[in-house]
């Protein structure tokens, strides 16, 4: 399987319990790294694989328009959002609130889902997260 990434994709969203959190967009930093079917590399044709650019733009359209309370229903969101509009066999994820906390430079969560409850493939990499 082949992968995407994507890194450092700085959104705005409502996310978090506390009131200060709930009325105002707040930055977002996500670290996406999705497979991708390996025939993209193969015949050279977008059609084959997943759009980034779509990808990005789907992201920030919901993010822009939802609460969420946990960032972690957040994440799971947008694992969703993989899995069911794009087709993506498997997903790993961060999502990291920015500067929401004095001495604080950053407060978030890792996700990796595979579709279907199959295990993830075994990535050595990239996006920033743990391997």
């Amino acid at each position: 399987m082949d992968f995407i990434f994507v890194e450092a994709l700085r959104v705005k969203a409502r996310v978090g319990i506390y009131p200060r959190e709930r009325v105002v967009d707040q930055p977002l930093e996500l670290n996406l790294t999705f497979g991708v079917p390996d025939a993209a590399a193969e015949r050279d044709d977008i059609a084959d694989t997943i759009d980034y650019a779509k990808v990005i733009e789907r992201i920030r359209a919901e993010l822009g328009e939802r609460q969420f309370n946990l960032i972690e229903t957040l994440g799971e969101f947008v694992v969703k959002l993989l899995f069911d509009e794009f087709g993506a066999p498997w997903v790993k994820l961060s999502i990291a609130k920015i500067g929401i906390m004095k001495d604080v430079h950053r407060v978030g969560v890792f996700i990796q889902r595979a579709k279907d409850g199959q295990t993830p493939p075994d990535y050595p990499g990239g996006s920033g997260m743990p391997g």
